[in-house]
């Protein structure tokens, strides 16, 4: 009787366990669109829900992402984030992952794991790439002419960190020569080449 006891009090304690999480938690209701900024009466981490009789079906979508972006700036390319603020249909999505389809066009898309290890693949139109939460990733046109990717990040505001500006000011001098010898762009612009001190994954 003792030993069923023991064990059974074993079963109990492994069955209300619960492993730690790094993740946002799951939705706590079917819906909750960002409440504008004016009907706020609390502050808090994150962001309060509309009022239940006050959600539309337009809280769920969006029209920033229906034109083009202005290409005439140094790094050739445009990036329009749309979050929660913009788009309210997203509150209470979860942490970023990103999933990016290649819509037009041919690009290289690739991403460095904890180790420094490089993964890389080109994508053509219909190929999908999968970019893992929280590691340093990039994407850049592959062809000649225009590219155009649409990405999905499963977080209400995933934000961007642009590694140049990170580590330098933006009007410094070194950055582009620096940058060059740190992140062996000569390198990733020539994948057949096998001198990189990258561990390459294709």
């Amino acid at each position: 009787m003792k030993l069923f006891t023991v064990l059974f009090s074993y079963v109990l304690l492994l069955g209300l366990y619960t492993p730690p999480s790094l993740s946002d938690g799951p939705p706590l209701q079917d819906v909750c669109p960002m409440a504008p900024q004016g009907e706020r009466k609390l502050f808090m981490n994150g962001f309060l829900c509309k009022h239940p009789s006050t959600i539309l079906a337009s809280d769920f979508k969006t029209l920033l992402l229906n034109h083009a972006g202005k290409l005439d700036n140094i790094l050739r390319s445009s990036v329009y984030i749309v979050t929660t603020a913009e788009f309210p249909g997203l509150n209470t999505l979860g942490m970023a992952s990103e999933m990016m389809f290649v819509h037009d066009g041919s690009v290289l898309a690739g991403f460095f794991d904890t180790t420094g290890k490089l993964f890389q693949k080109r994508l053509c139109e219909g190929d999908v790439f999968i970019f893992p939460r929280g590691l340093v990733h990039f994407i850049m046109n592959y062809g000649l002419r225009l590219a155009t990717t649409f990405s999905v990040l499963n977080s209400q505001n995933p934000g961007v960190v642009g590694i140049t500006h990170a580590m330098f000011a933006p009007d410094s001098d070194v950055v582009e020569g620096l940058m060059a010898r740190m992140m062996k762009s000569r390198e990733m612009e020539i994948p057949n080449n096998k001198t990189t001190d990258f561990p390459w994954t294709y």
